[in-house]
C-alpha cells in the first residue's frame, strides 16, 4: 500500500472526493509530459504547479497543463503585477515545503494567491501533484476550489 501525502490528509479531512495515480520516478523528478505518458493521460490532462515572484515580491502559485509553458505577461496580468518571474528551485522547499516535481498546490506551509488555466473547465477532472514525486492527484476543479482558492484565466503562451 501506498503511504498517504498531506495532500491525501487534507483532501481527506475535508471529505473531498479524489483519485490517485502512482508511477516510477527513480532517477527523481520527471518532466510533467512523462508523467503524463505513464499514467496514460492526455497532457493537457495533467497539471504541473508553478511558483512565481511578482515585481511586488509576493509569491504566486500557477497551475497549467503540463505541455504548455506559462505566459509570465499573462501570469502577471492575471495578478496585477508589473512583473513575474519563476522562482528559483532551491527556494521551492523553503517556501512552499515540496521539491521540484511535487510540488502541490494543496498544503504549501503559506497560502498563495493561485492561478488555475482556464482549459481546466474543459475536463470533469484534472491531476496535479500530491506532494510527492510519483504521486498525482485527480480531482474535479470545483472540489479542488472547495480546498484552496484559486482564479481561472488564461496563462500560456
Amino acid at each position: 500500500m501506498e503511504q498517504k501525502t498531506n495532500v491525501m490528509r487534507l483532501l481527506d479531512g475535508a471529505h473531498l472526493p479524489y483519485q490517485m495515480h502512482y508511477y516510477d520516478a527513480p532517477d527523481g523528478a520527471l518532466s510533467g509530459v512523462e508523467v503524463a505518458q505513464q499514467l496514460s493521460q492526455d497532457p493537457d490532462h495533467v497539471f504541473k504547479t508553478l511558483v512565481t515572484t511578482g515585481a511586488s515580491g509576493k509569491h504566486y502559485v500557477f497551475m497549467i497543463p503540463v505541455a504548455e509553458e506559462l505566459s509570465l505577461k499573462k501570469a502577471a496580468a492575471a495578478a496585477k503585477e508589473k512583473s513575474i518571474v519563476m522562482l528559483k528551485s532551491k527556494d521551492l522547499l523553503p517556501l512552499t515545503g515540496y521539491v521540484h516535481g511535487g510540488c502541490s498546490p494543496i498544503g504549501m506551509k503559506k497560502v498563495f494567491p493561485t492561478y488555475l488555466d482556464e482549459t481546466a473547465q474543459l475536463f470533469d477532472t484534472i491531476m496535479f501533484s500530491a506532494g510527492k514525486i510519483g504521486t498525482q492527484v485527480e480531482m474535479a476543479p470545483e472540489d479542488l476550489l472547495k480546498i484552496i482558492s484559486y482564479t481561472m484565466a488564461d496563462l500560456t503562451i
